[in-house]
Parts: structure tokens; C-alpha cells; sequence
């Protein structure tokens, strides 16, 4: 290596560190900073800093999960999106909508497994309208009252809405006082719009997708906020959509949490990119928790990488394990299936020298309290 090669090397080592030591301390990263945290390749470096900022805001011994079931009400949707391989258009003949009968049976079997919600989600479906949203939710509601509807998505409620002709807040406050309890991040991909609408048709965009969850929060509900990359996007781009979600959550502070993930390719019409690796699922969750000053939890995504990098992840800035995921369909038909036990992941924090703790959608702690 030249000498001038080694004087660059070291002048970006050090502007490295020092936006590094600036996430640490809790200052905010701007924009370019955060593009610059993408040109390092020192995992390491990441991942230390990335771990000493969830330590900073959760000093408790506990890093938490929760048990929950991800319940797929239908599998029709309208939305075309090349990387989805769990979508059905109406006519298909294994296009189906879940009866009560069902969707009963699959949260009895959550709650005798110790779980308290149902992730309930579907697609854009071309014909449901409001009424049937709001019956659904009463009906559930009325046999289940203390079991939590984290239901929908951003693309899902701008669809109901769209399908309805009514107003965005309308539907909300609606399918809110019918039992909605928490709005899940889903349809988030990358919050840039070049990319939406390089990968998906009929969907809503980004503006679209961040005005559900800013009149969610107004309203008093409390939502998740997701990144699944690795695709057609710039690593300037995954930044951008970072502080689109900083962002909102500056206006409404009503993400309680964040979550990101890998493509996963197989049997989608994004086959032919290769899948990207656990270096960089791991690299990206860290500039994350360092970018994401004001959202306070990260959640590990076992249910794409696999144990042992879903355990990893605590070390590069999640202070959450995720979901037992009783259920889980939608990575599953793209070819990825990772099965973890209660046990599985409760050693999983243990061998990290923390105490697993069982918390709701809230991040409230739901399990009995530890002996004094």
C-alpha cells in the first residue's frame, strides 16, 4: 500500500470514529454522517458502538421477546411486489380469505402457548371494504377482549380507505375503536419512492405510507416501523429512509420500535440477485440503532437470519429478541423457514449474560416480575 493510500486509509478511519464516539455520546447524526457510516467495513467498530448506545438506553439486565402469532387473514392482493411469493390475485384457486372458525382456533392455539396478540395482516384486497375490517375486529374483540389486534399495514389501511372512499383519519379512528390495538410496520421496504416504484405496482408510496402512521399516532395508537433491503436500493437510499422514520417519529413519537431485514429472494421475481449476507443485515441494524436516535427499542429478525445471527444482533444494537412466531407464512414462501423454541430464545439472551423477560407490543413486561 502506497503511502498516500494509507494517509486516506487512516484520515477515513478517523472521521469514522469520530462520528462513532458522536452516536455513543447520544448526538444526532446528520444525514451525510450516516451515508459515511456505510463506506466502513469494520463490522466491529459498528457493532461495539452500535452496542454501547442500546446499552445507554437500556441499562436494565433484560433484553426482552414476546409470544405472538402472525395470522394471515387472506392472501389476495392487489399490489404487485416482486419480491413477495406469498401474494394471490381473487381468481386463484388457492386464493382464500380465513373463516372465524379458523381465525379462532389459531389464537386459542397463541394464547395456550403463552401468547398475548396476533400479528393480523393480509394484502391489498381488491373488494373488502371498511364494514368487513370493523365486523372482523368486533367479533375478535368481543370472544378475545385482553388479547391485542396489532393489525394491518401502512399499504393495507390506505387500501381500505381507498376501496371505501373515505378519509384516511376516518378509517383509522373506525378500525381503532373496533379493537385495533397497534398498527405493525409492515410495507415499509425502503422509504424512498424510486425504489418503491421500481419494485412494487399499487402500492402507496412514501408519503402515503408515513401519513397512516402520523394519523395513527394522532389519534393515541402506538406502531412499528420496519426496513427490508438489500435489493434495488443505493446504501444512500436505506439512509434516507432512516431519517424519513427519525423524522416522523420527532413530529409524533409513536414508534415503539424498529425493525429491518434481508430480501429474501427465492421464488420471487427478485431471484436473480444474490441474497445479501449477514455482514450486511448485521451492519445495517448497527448504523440503525446509531441513526435512530429517538426510537428507542431495535428488534432482532431471527425469523430471516437464523439463530445464531438473530443472537448476534444483540450485540449490534437490538436490545429485543422478536418473536416466538408460533406462525409465520410470507418469508416462509420465499424459501426461508427458521424455527426457534421459547427455550431457544430465552438461552439465546442467557448466554449474553441477560435475563429474557416476556413484554407485550407496548414493550411492557408481561411476565411475572423477578424475586426482589
Amino acid at each position: 500500500m502506497s503511502g498516500t493510500s494509507r494517509g486516506l486509509l487512516h484520515m477515513n478511519n478517523s472521521m469514522t470514529q469520530r462520528i462513532l464516539d458522536k452516536a455513543v455520546a447520544g448526538e444526532r447524526l446528520t444525514l451525510a454522517e450516516g451515508v459515511a457510516l456505510f463506506e466502513c467495513r469494520d463490522l466491529n467498530a459498528l457493532g461495539r458502538a452500535a452496542d454501547a448506545v442500546a446499552r445507554r438506553l437500556h441499562p436494565e439486565p433484560f433484553r426482552t421477546y414476546n409470544i405472538d402469532r402472525n395470522i394471515n387473514y387472506t392472501n389476495v392482493c392487489a399490489a404487485v411486489c416482486d419480491f413477495c411469493a406469498f401474494y394471490r390475485k381473487s381468481g386463484d384457486a388457492d386464493a382464500y380469505v380465513l373463516s372465524r372458525e379458523e381465525l379462532y382456533r389459531k389464537i386459542d392455539e397463541t394464547i395456550a402457548l403463552g401468547g398475548d396478540q396476533a400479528l393480523l395482516q393480509g394484502g391489498n384486497h381488491p373488494s373488502l371494504k371498511l364494514e368487513w375490517y370493523e365486523e372482523l375486529l368486533r367479533d375478535l374483540k368481543a370472544r378475545y377482549p385482553a388479547f391485542n389486534l396489532h393489525a394491518f399495514s401502512a399499504p393495507e389501511i390506505w387500501n381500505i380507505a381507498k376501496i371505501s372512499k373515505l378519509p384516511l383519519r376516518d378509517v383509522l379512528a373506525r378500525l381503532k375503536a373496533a379493537g385495533m390495538g397497534s398498527l405493525p410496520g409492515g410495507g415499509g421496504e425502503i422509504l424512498v419512492d424510486r425504489v418503491r416504484e421500481a419494485i412494487t405496482v399499487n402500492k402507496c408510496l412514501t408519503d402515503e405510507w408515513l401519513e397512516v402512521h402520523r394519523v395513527w399516532h394522532q389519534l393515541g395508537g402506538r406502531s412499528t416501523c420496519t426496513m427490508m433491503f438489500g435489493h434495488v436500493e443505493t446504501l444512500a437510499e436505506r439512509i434516507e429512509s432512516l431519517d424519513r422514520l427519525r423524522q416522523l417519529q420527532d413530529e409524533t413519537h409513536g414508534f415503539t420500535a424498529f425493525i429491518c431485514w434481508t430480501l429474501q429472494p427465492e421464488r420471487t421475481d427478485l431471484a436473480h440477485l444474490p441474497p445479501a449476507g449477514s455482514f450486511e443485515y448485521l451492519r445495517t441494524q448497527a448504523i440503525a440503532r446509531l441513526y435512530l436516535d429517538n426510537i428507542p427499542n431495535i428488534q432482532s429478525s431471527w425469523v430471516t437470519q437464523g439463530l445464531k445471527i438473530g443472537q448476534l444482533a444483540l450485540m449490534f444494537g437490538a436490545n429485543d429478541m422478536g418473536s416466538l412466531m408460533i406462525e409465520e407464512n410470507v418469508v416462509a414462501s420465499a424459501g426461508t423457514v427458521h424455527y426457534l423454541t421459547l427455550e431457544q430464545i430465552k438461552n439465546a439472551i442467557r448466554e449474553l449474560g441477560y435475563v429474557p423477560r416476556q413484554r407485550n407490543v407496548f414493550y411492557e413486561f408481561i411476565d411475572q416480575p423477578l424475586p426482589v
